[in-house]
């Protein structure tokens, strides 16, 4: 369990204020925190994984292609199907 005086000393680098009985309860959620990466490091050391940060690194490869020029649509098609666009813009209203 943590100490009062370990408490103390990370609300104070915290730049927190506890009571009493915020003392008590912080000091309970600590030890759980403190628990369960204490439980994660168990797991790494029982099946022995490597301190790799990403676990994905032959996922995660940086894919590069070739462009491709391809057709856009008709600009006329795509206006004829709003009302109010005329020579090649969308005209919307202002807001403000």
């Amino acid at each position: 369990m943590i100490t009062r005086e370990e408490m103390e000393n990370i609300a104070n680098l915290s730049k927190l204020y506890l009571s009493e009985d915020d003392f008590e309860k912080m000091s309970k959620e600590m030890d759980g925190i403190i628990n369960f990466v204490n439980q994660i490091n168990t797991l790494n050391d029982q099946y022995n994984l490597e301190n790799n940060s990403n676990s994905n690194a032959d996922i995660n490869k940086n894919v590069l292609r070739e462009d491709e020029i391809v057709d856009s649509f008709p600009r006329n098609e795509i206006l004829k199907n709003v009302d109010g666009g005329k020579d090649g813009f969308f005209y919307v209203k202002k807001f403000m």
